[in-house]
């Protein structure tokens, strides 16, 4: 049998395969707006991604100070598994060029005011006079500051994208997670009744 030949000796079937490649974008746009309209009329937060880590323990710490913040006229310590030890500790990752970092900061230091939790942060590939300029203006919240330049210790962490927030628990179990910046509604219907039900949480026996 001969195969059907149009203008210039193409076959039938060649246009056809021709054809369907030309709708494959409009197909795969297609289905990723089907994908974002059901996560929109679902009413769940787009924001909310599960991590794997709720429920683990806490990577390690052992993260170099940012040389030059100081508190009380005494360099801030720096980041480590000592400075959260046997505390409720939400560890936050930042950076001063992250405009989310800025909304977001002065709920972190009226969250610092509450002496039960322990904020300390992450500084993510920033530049130290950038960062300590970004304290110096907003004020520090961290009772101890770690330095990431080169992103490593986000990667332990699981971060997609900062900000980003874990909440740790006296035994060292992450419990909450907040991906993107906190809103008021985020810290009063999300995070503080995380923090009332680590604070009720027996501490882990010695």
């Amino acid at each position: 049998m001969s195969s059907e030949t149009g203008e210039g000796g193409r076959t039938q079937p060649a246009r056809g395969r021709r054809r369907f490649f030309a709708f494959v974008p409009l197909i795969v746009f297609a289905a990723l707006a089907v994908i974002f309209y059901t996560q929109l009329i679902s009413g769940r937060d787009v924001s909310e991604v599960p991590s794997v880590l709720i429920g683990t323990k806490a990577p390690k710490l052992d993260l170099p100070a940012l040389e030059g913040l100081k508190r009380d006229g005494d360099q801030v310590p720096a980041l480590t598994d000592a400075q959260v030890e046997g505390k409720i500790t939400l560890v936050n990752i930042w950076a001063s060029w992250c405009v989310p970092c800025r909304q977001e900061h002065p709920l972190l230091m009226a969250l610092a005011e509450d002496s039960r939790i322990n904020v300390v942060g992450i500084n993510y590939k920033d530049e130290t006079s950038n960062a300590l300029r970004f304290l110096g203006e907003l004020g520090n919240p961290y009772s101890a500051v770690g330095i990431d330049p080169n992103g490593i210790a986000a990667i332990d962490w699981g971060v997609y994208g900062i900000p980003e927030t874990f909440l740790v628990d006296k035994t060292g179990t992450i419990v909450f997670k907040q991906i993107g910046p906190f809103t008021p509604d985020a810290v009063r219907d999300r995070l503080m009744p995380e923090i009332e039900k680590a604070l009720a949480a027996p501490a882990a026996s010695s």
